[in-house]
């Protein structure tokens, strides 16, 4: 069986296009999620970020919104040009396919290297940075043979597994998603190895700007694009408290498969691993354990619309916003306690749109918190 796919179809965005989506994205208060309902709501980046000003005043900000610049996305455009990567959106075609179903998928990524690695179903390989010598072999092991059959490979360019994966698949397609810019590769000793993955058949990936140097709450993020791209995430070697699990929990969240290699209990390295296989994660003992359970979902249709596309004229609802009244409804029905959006339209009997322009009004204004499923809820004032 040979899992490689043919290139799917997509929307390519225009440079005015790609411009105003850089703005939004790099605007104050908006995330991805944000993105997509601006999107959806006003039908493009340029309506949105024209509607910006007016949506935080009305969500009660308590000062001006920032707006990133064109002359600011220019100059990130420029700096991604010259280090020879570029900005891919989420309706077009060189974009991770399995990506893009996720919540909160990032409606723009950096990326350089060979983008036919994103055609490719994708397993993703993680693990310990501290890794054995025998889970840094198994896990080689893995991907030389998830990448002979058509797989790519994702992992997080760290030290010990995710390395030993990315070596392993470099002649197959390897995938580097990083928690910094695409120039800012972490761990620093792993330079080398980026150059060989985007000079070779791998692609780095990263949504977030050119010379962002990664923090520790980068790395979660990082972890969300592994468990986004691939259809099912391997854990080697991983201890209790690890960014390896992270990868895993969100795996689940997407519906992605978890598999987990195990260990010695005597091992502090694998008390994660093993505790994955207690709450259900499948046994890998060999690569066609993975192989094999990767096959249906490789043969899913992945080319769905995407989250956030911009009609060929995109303009702003006709509706009319909500009056004051039915504002202070929908912000009363807010609380610190996480909610579906479902349940606030039912409580209120107010519209969806109008549900959920107000929730963008509180979202710009820096009022209103975004969970895991969609659940929203309010910022409560100290």
């Amino acid at each position: 069986m040979d899992a490689r796919s043919a290139r799917p179809k997509g929307i390519a965005l225009t440079d005015r296009q790609r411009i105003a989506w850089l703005r939004l994205i790099r605007s104050d208060n908006v995330g991805p999620a944000t993105f997509r309902d601006l999107i959806n709501h006003f039908g493009s980046a340029e309506a949105a970020l024209a509607a910006l000003p007016g949506l935080s005043t009305r969500g009660g900000a308590t000062r001006a919104i920032r707006i990133a610049t064109e002359s600011e996305a220019l100059k990130e455009l420029d700096a991604a040009h010259r280090f020879g990567a570029r900005f891919v959106g989420i309706g077009e075609p060189d974009y991770p396919q399995a990506l893009k179903q996720i919540d909160g998928a990032p409606p723009l990524l950096a990326v350089k290297g060979n983008l036919g690695a994103t055609a490719q179903p994708a397993v993703g390989i993680v693990g310990s940075r501290n890794a054995s010598i025998s889970g840094a072999k198994f896990a080689a092991m893995i991907a030389r043979e998830c990448g002979r059959v058509g797989y790519a490979v994702i992992s997080g360019l760290a030290r010990g597994i995710d390395t030993a994966a990315h070596r392993a698949s470099l002649d197959t397609g390897t995938i580097a998603a990083m928690a910094g810019g695409l120039d800012q590769p972490y761990p620093p000793e792993n330079a080398g190895l980026l150059e060989d993955i985007w000079n070779g058949n791998g692609l780095a990936v990263s949504e977030m700007p050119f010379g962002w140097e990664p923090r520790a709450r980068d790395f979660p993020r990082r972890n969300r694009l592994i468990a986004g791209i691939s259809l099912g995430v391997v854990v080697v070697e991983a201890a209790t408290r690890s960014g390896s699990l992270i990868t895993a929990r969100l795996a689940g969240e997407f519906g992605r498969l978890v598999f987990a290699v195990p260990g010695s209990p005597l091992d502090p390295r694998c008390h994660g691993t093993n505790g994955l296989l207690k709450d259900g994660a499948m046994i890998v003992t060999a690569p066609d354990d993975v192989i094999s359970a990767l096959v249906p979902l490789s043969q899913l249709d992945l080319f769905a619309a995407p989250l956030a596309e911009e009609p060929e004229r995109g303009g702003a609802s006709s509706l009319l916003p909500p009056d004051e009244t039915d504002r202070a409804r929908i912000v009363d029905a807010l609380g610190p306690t996480p909610v579906e959006i479902d349940d606030i339209i039912r409580h209120t009997g107010l519209s969806a749109s109008a549900v959920y322009l107000v929730l963008l009004e509180l979202d710009i204004a820096g009022r209103l918190h975004r969970h895991p499923g969609g659940m929203v809820s309010i910022a409560m004032e100290v």
